[in-house]
Formats: C-alpha cells, sequence, structure tokens
C-alpha cells in the first residue's frame, strides 16, 4: 500500500479505538457481558476479549522477541476462525466461558495495552504498522457486533430492558420517495492503494454498469407496514424459493423486533420498547425480506457497484457516531447524503472476490476471503458503525437469512 503511517499516527490511533470499544460497555452488568442469545453472536465479554488477543497474538507474539503470552489458554478460547494460528472454542459456546471473569478481561486489556503502546513507540517497520492499523479496523468491526449482538441478548429479555435510559421518538416526516438517474458505463470500482481499505474492497477494477435509477432514501417502517398489510409475508410471488422457505418454517411475519400488540406495532429498540415510527428508515430484515418488499414494490435491490456508483458520485461526507442515539435518522432531503451511516443496505450482489483479489499476506490471509461463498453485499454503513469506519467501498457481508444486524433496502430499477 502507498500510504505512509506514523508512530505517533498507530499510537494515538490505537488509545483512542481501544478506549471508544470500552466506551460502549458503560451501563452494562457482568452478566449483560457474558450473555450468548444465539450462535451467530457473541457475549460481549468475548469481543472485549479476542479484540485483545488479535493484538498479542499478531503483533507481539509474532514480532516481540521473546515474548510470554498473558496466559495461554486464551489462544484457544478467544480465536475466531484463524485455523492457521491453531485450534478455537466452539463459537455457539461462548457464552458458556464463565472464566475468564469480566474483570480479568478487562485487566487482559489492560495489560496488552500498555505493552502495545511500549511496542509502537519503538517500532521502525512500517509494514507493522499497516498490520496494528489492520487490527485497529478490526476491533471497529467488533464494536458494531457488540452493539447489534447485546441488542439481541437484551431483546430475548420479556422486561424489554433499556440499554439507554434516553429515547427521542423522531416527530418529522420523511422525505418521498424520489428517483436519482444514473447513466453507467464503464467505471472503476474498489478501494485505491492511498489509505486502508481490507483485502476484499481491492483491487480497483473497471466494471460496466447499465444506466438505472436509486431511491434517494431506504425504505421506511411505514412502507414495509404497507407490505405487511398486504399480505407481502403470505404471498410467495414475491419470494425466492429459499426465502419462503425460511420465513415459513420460521413462522417470521415481520421484521426481527417488531411487536404486535393489539392494533399497534412497537419496535424494540436500545430504549427498550417504542411505538413504531413510520417516518424511520426500516431495519433488522434478511435479504429475503429485502428482496420480496423489492418484487412487490415492482422495483428491485441494487446491485454493488451502482450503489458505489452512486455513492461516489452523490455523497460528500460520512456521518459521525453518535453512542447516545443508536437509531437511525428520519430522512428528511432529497438527496442520497444517507447512503452513509443509516441502515445496512442489502445489494443484490454475493460476495465474491474482485478480479485480481489478494489476502492479506501472512496469517491475516484468512481475514476475508475464506468467507466469499454463500453470502450477499450489503453496503453503506449504519448508525451503529464507527466513526471513520465508513467509506464508498466498503463491504459487508451476511448470509440471507441474518436480520440482526442494522440492515434495510434501498429500491433501485432499471433507467427506461
Amino acid at each position: 500500500m502507498e500510504y505512509d503511517l506514523s508512530n505517533a499516527d498507530i499510537c494515538n490511533a490505537y488509545t483512542r479505538v481501544r478506549s471508544e470499544t470500552e466506551q460502549l460497555i458503560n451501563g452494562l452488568s457482568s452478566e449483560d457481558c457474558q450473555i450468548q442469545s444465539m450462535p451467530d453472536a457473541s457475549p460481549t465479554k468475548w469481543h472485549l476479549a479476542h479484540t485483545t488477543w488479535f493484538f498479542e497474538t499478531f503483533i507481539l507474539l509474532k514480532y516481540q522477541p521473546h515474548y510470554t503470552v498473558v496466559d495461554e489458554h486464551y489462544a484457544v478460547l478467544f480465536n475466531s476462525y484463524y485455523n492457521a494460528i491453531g485450534a478455537q472454542y466452539s463459537r455457539p459456546k461462548r457464552g458458556l466461558l464463565s472464566r475468564p471473569t469480566l474483570d480479568q478481561v478487562m485487566e487482559y486489556r489492560k495489560e496488552i495495552d500498555t505493552r502495545m503502546t511500549a511496542f509502537i513507540q519503538q517500532l521502525r517497520d512500517s509494514n507493522i504498522l499497516k498490520l496494528i492499523l489492520l487490527g485497529l479496523n478490526h476491533e471497529q468491526q467488533h464494536q458494531e457486533l457488540i452493539l447489534t449482538d447485546i441488542k439481541h441478548a437484551l431483546s430475548q429479555n420479556p422486561m424489554h430492558p433499556q440499554r439507554l435510559k434516553h429515547y427521542e421518538f423522531q416527530d418529522r416526516q420523511s422525505s418521498s420517495l424520489n428517483w436519482h438517474s444514473y447513466q453507467g458505463g464503464l467505471v472503476t470500482m474498489g478501494a485505491s492503494t492511498k489509505a486502508f481499505s481490507f483485502d476484499n474492497e481491492r483491487p480497483q477494477h473497471q466494471v460496466f454498469v447499465a444506466p438505472f435509477k436509486l431511491a434517494n432514501r431506504t425504505v421506511t417502517n411505514g412502507e414495509f407496514l404497507s407490505f405487511i398489510n398486504d399480505g407481502g409475508y403470505q404471498n410467495s410471488l414475491h419470494w425466492l424459493s429459499d426465502g419462503w422457505e425460511f420465513v415459513q418454517s420460521e413462522a417470521i411475519n415481520s421484521p426481527l423486533y417488531w411487536h404486535q400488540q393489539g392494533n399497534q406495532w412497537f419496535r424494540y429498540t436500545m430504549s427498550g420498547l417504542q411505538p413504531l415510527n413510520l417516518n424511520e428508515p426500516l431495519c433488522h430484515i434478511s435479504f429475503y425480506e429485502a428482496s420480496a418488499f423489492a418484487s412487490w414494490s415492482g422495483k428491485r435491490l441494487p446491485t454493488e457497484f451502482e450503489w458505489e456508483l452512486a455513492a461516489t458520485q452523490s455523497v460528500t461526507q460520512a456521518p459521525q457516531f453518535d453512542p447516545m442515539t443508536l437509531e437511525p435518522s428520519v430522512v428528511e432531503e432529497d438527496n442520497l447524503q444517507s447512503l452513509l451511516g443509516g441502515v445496512w443496505e442489502w445489494t443484490n450482489s454475493s460476495y465474491l472476490a474482485y478480479p485480481g483479489f489478494k489476502p492479506f499476506e501472512g496469517d491475516a490471509g484468512e481475514y476475508n476471503g475464506k468467507f466469499m461463498s454463500g453470502q450477499f453485499v450489503l453496503r453503506g454503513g449504519s448508525c451503529f458503525t464507527p466513526t471513520g469506519h465508513i467509506r464508498n467501498s466498503y463491504r459487508n457481508f451476511f448470509y440471507p437469512q441474518q436480520r440482526w444486524q442494522m440492515s434495510g433496502i434501498r429500491l433501485a430499477a432499471d433507467l427506461t
């Protein structure tokens, strides 16, 4: 990569990111941090430990002469999926790890932070600095997972506990649904080498994009409620075969976290159960639901290349993360600024390697490439995404049935 980093830059970034992670657990009990509500999610405590293990394993253990690990058991307990590194504890059973305790995990973080800070200050290898930057971006990914996973865990409690005490009902009307047209053509996609990016965002390459139009905002709760009221979950004509099987077998008839009480709909939020705001962006839906809604609307989902082209031409600035909001904002403007930072937007693109894809070198080579099978790309970031972690080329990816992420819909159509 072409960009340069200084020791001071990395040291400051390291301190900031590690601190931001720990701020996310403010207000959570040790019991909250222990719980694992489903196999796809992980306990908050595990996220705190795993991101620390990453720096100890990929940086200190490999590049610090005569390094001694804090605890030899952590190599198995907090390894996520790095087969080249060694064995891993079963992912669906992470919630069973009552030891080490949360206090011990926080001590582990503190100890590794001390060692890493000293290591960075004396480092002279720019390639290792870039590997540390990868670790920080990895931790930012886990910051978002901490929020999505704890939201899912708390939602299982019939008390509907509040992660945040404050909730402000957005008493604003959303923008009318309008369309922005793009002529497409042969366009360059992907991240440059002038700043950090993940390996799955590279290399830059040319793609032909046919003329298309894209909605100025994502689908609202009210629009999706119309789909529900029109029998959308009961009409197989709008569903992919796997999607129809999914909603039937799981008895799904609304987005995740929606609750109907009598004739009124509510939605579980980080501030507990709240009346459904029809003007807020829809979130927490699967690719299958997104595809069915697009079919019902007479439109389609955009490809990831259509999405990136629109973002490159239309978005001027990424939003800032607000830990006291954690809900997508009502979109009032008739522009495409909401492409970044509202909800992750499902695309109709399978998660595959770009032409000329090369994984990260060394042990980090397992980071992304091994997951390029059976998943779909989401774009744009969300209100859960950390500041500085959103960019036009960023490719998120999940399986089509997964709903616990902050995922929504932006419609597209051919330009005729």
